[in-house]
């Protein structure tokens, strides 16, 4: 791949999230993190439709609900829903989502842009995406609303949206802070490296991630077509929009503890070595970005390092290491 066409396809790689009905989709150059809900601040008055105050690296950041913006029906907020920390270049913030669903590579032919966009519009495009529209959010607008610091009342009581019970108050009150614990083991300049990012899974009860720069798409469930005679550890082929992928198990291949199929077959679909390979995980996690001075020096095997996160051990995978194996070919149907 020509650095050209991988400078444009990094800058059409989306991660995309629901929240109400609708599906959103902000760049992943702009995600830093993604989370669970954490507990809030709530100072009496807050402009702009701004839900809470979150203390993240050094930074006290607002946090916003989208659907505020587009004036649609907020619902109570509970412990499952996810929050996405997005960085522009002046500013940090956090949105709430219902559920992160994936990351895609956006096909610009696919790209709809809406007319009469200026610098308070929310939405600027939609993406049509197996029949279905995603929302291409406009961070940008969302930044220059909230350097207004209007009051904004609505009549909505921001702080019933959250869950009140002690059960879920401690749950959010102890993830703010873990977040806090993480801070402190930041760099003291607060410098974010965007560079720095991973995707982190489940193989068994361990934890693994793979450097975001190597996925291309993350699937939650997909259709794995068997192929006779390739080795155990070849799972079988997926097709992809008509391009025929192998499907690698991880956890055979790297000789783990096989376990049994589950009922969906998550997958992330990496890139390299000119090879595009599907991984089969048992459950995604999460995105999160990790600073430079926390990386310990990578390996020459499988496993590149590890990482220790918000308090858990990470292997990271070596995928360059991975997609140069020989034994994973499988020739295209």
């Amino acid at each position: 791949m020509s650095s050209n066409n991988y400078i444009e396809q990094k800058k059409n790689t989306h991660l995309y999230f629901r929240a109400g009905t609708n599906k959103y989709a902000v760049n992943t150059d702009n995600v830093l993190e993604i989370m669970k809900l954490p507990e809030l601040d709530y100072p009496q008055k807050l402009p702009n439709n701004i839900l809470g105050l979150l203390k993240y690296n050094n930074f006290v950041i607002n946090v916003i609900d989208i659907r505020f913006y587009i004036d649609i029906e907020v619902p109570p907020y509970t412990t499952n829903n996810e929050l996405l920390i997005i960085k522009t270049d002046e500013t940090i913030f956090g949105v709430i989502a219902d559920k992160v669903l994936g990351i895609l590579p956006f096909d610009a032919s696919q790209v709809d842009a809406i007319p009469f966009v200026d610098n308070k519009t929310i939405v600027e495009s939609l993406y049509k995406h197996e029949q279905e529209t995603i929302f291409i959010v406009n961070i940008y607008a969302i930044e220059n609303l909230l350097k207004q610091h209007e009051i904004k009342d609505d009549g909505v009581d921001i702080f019933s949206l959250f869950p009140q019970d002690e059960v879920s108050k401690n749950i959010m009150k102890k993830r703010t802070l873990d977040i806090a614990d993480k801070s402190r083991l930041k760099l003291a300049s607060g410098e974010l490296h965007a560079k720095n990012k991973y995707i982190s899974f489940n193989l068994s009860e361990d934890s693994y991630c793979i450097e975001l720069s190597f996925v291309k798409e993350v699937l939650k469930d997909t259709t794995i077509t068997r192929v006779p005679g390739t080795p155990d550890f070849i799972e079988g082929i997926m097709n992809l929009r008509g391009d025929y992928i192998t499907v690698l198990n991880l956890k055979k291949f790297l000789n783990l503890r096989p376990g049994k199929l589950l009922d969906k077959n998550p997958v992330i679909i990496v890139k390299c070595n000119e090879l595009k390979l599907a991984l089969l995980i048992d459950k995604i996690n999460e995105l999160f970005e990790f600073q430079e001075n926390e990386n310990i020096e990578p390996g020459d095997g499988y496993y590149s390092q590890e990482l220790i996160y918000n308090g858990a051990l990470y292997t990271v995978l070596n995928v360059d290491k991975i997609t140069s194996d020989k034994r994973i070919i499988v020739t295209d149907m």
